[in-house]
């Protein structure tokens, strides 16, 4: 039986991204295992794949060099024997894991002064492969090989008791009415966030076509979400900071649409295949759309988009402010015929 260790990004979307490579490495090996280290509070996201067997605690923070409880780290998974590791983050910490670990095959991209630690070290092609999902599954592949057909989407589990058990929990069982949810937040990303006033219209329109509302983010959302709550009379249900990651994951699962900003949030809905609009201001949606054939992308093709800044430099937004809460609903519409 082949054995592999996935060491992974700390971002969700990142995350997310990676079921793809799990299952095309599933599909090249049925019974392969799939180990994942990853930091705990990823536990909830990995737990709704089923391809991953177990999930290690990284218990290192993004950023952090500290030598010996790496090497102690990387000695404690020598007793399991690993054939291969895969290496998605790009820093160095990631990469001394596996080469403590002594796995035999340690894969991943040059950068950072790696290339002594990785004996399968690899360079992007980012014109062969401009999309971060293309890349992170080319790991999983031999060097230089091309995927045949399309890259498989991420297809997270929710189960159903689960569910409802949370939505009863937070006050917001659905009564047979659809859910509409937005998701306003974008990681302390100015440029990525279309302004709360489009929200809020748009919040508006489905409250009065008789569907609830609700709002999901982290802690750090919850202002936005709390000003578009009372933009729109108190009518949604203010979600933000009030879940776990799994239990968003198991609310978004419950939305009939799902309307939001390039996120972490919006890489889970459409691994659990919602209808949705993503809207995209600085970032690039040929790098990182969401993977779902129930999704579409609404962006301004300005001169200036994409400039993958975290605030506009040149002050005025226009990439987010000019696309109109109109647009966004006649947008859903579309996606809600198909």
């Amino acid at each position: 039986m082949r054995s592999l260790l996935v060491i992974t990004p700390s971002r969700v979307g990142d995350m997310v991204m990676a079921q793809s490579l799990f299952k095309v490495l599933k599909a090249q090996h049925p019974e392969r295992t799939i180990d994942v280290l990853a930091p705990d509070w990823m536990l909830p996201l990995l737990e709704r794949m089923p391809e991953v067997r177990n999930v290690l605690d990284m218990p290192i923070g993004h950023g952090e060099l500290k030598l010996g409880m790496l090497r102690r780290l990387g000695i404690s998974l020598r007793d399991s024997h690993y054939d291969q590791a895969i290496v998605l983050p790009d820093s160095l910490t990631a990469a001394l894991i596996p080469y403590w670990a002594r796995i035999p095959l340690r894969t991943g991209y040059s950068g950072g002064l790696r290339h002594w630690l990785l004996n399968d070290c690899r360079r992007v092609d980012a014109q062969r492969l401009p999309m971060t999902a293309q890349r992170i599954v080319a790991l999983g592949l031999p060097d230089g090989a091309t995927l045949s057909g399309p890259i498989p989407s991420p297809g997270l589990m929710s189960d159903e008791g689960r569910r409802h058990a949370t939505a009863e929990r937070l006050g917001v069982c659905n009564q047979y009415k659809p859910v509409l949810a937005l998701c306003p937040g974008a990681e302390s990303w100015p440029a990525k966030q279309w302004p709360e006033e489009g929200y809020t219209r748009v919040a508006r329109h489905w409250l009065d076509q008789g569907w609830h509302v609700w709002l999901f983010g982290s802690g750090n959302d919850r202002p936005v979400c709390e000003r578009i709550n009372t933009l729109t009379g108190d009518g949604c249900h203010n979600l933000a900071g009030r879940t776990s990651l799994g239990e968003a994951i198991d609310l978004l699962a419950m939305a009939a649409f799902v309307v939001t900003n390039d996120s972490g949030l919006m890489h889970a809905a459409a691994a659990l295949q919602r209808p949705m609009v993503a809207i995209f201001g600085s970032s690039d949606p040929g790098c990182a759309p969401p993977l779902s054939e129930t999704a579409q992308v609404e962006r301004l093709e300005l001169d200036c988009s994409p400039c993958c800044k975290r605030e506009c430099p040149l002050g005025h937004l226009k990439c987010l402010r000019d696309i109109s809460a109109e647009r966004i609903i006649t947008a859903m519409d579309e996606v809600m015929k198909r």
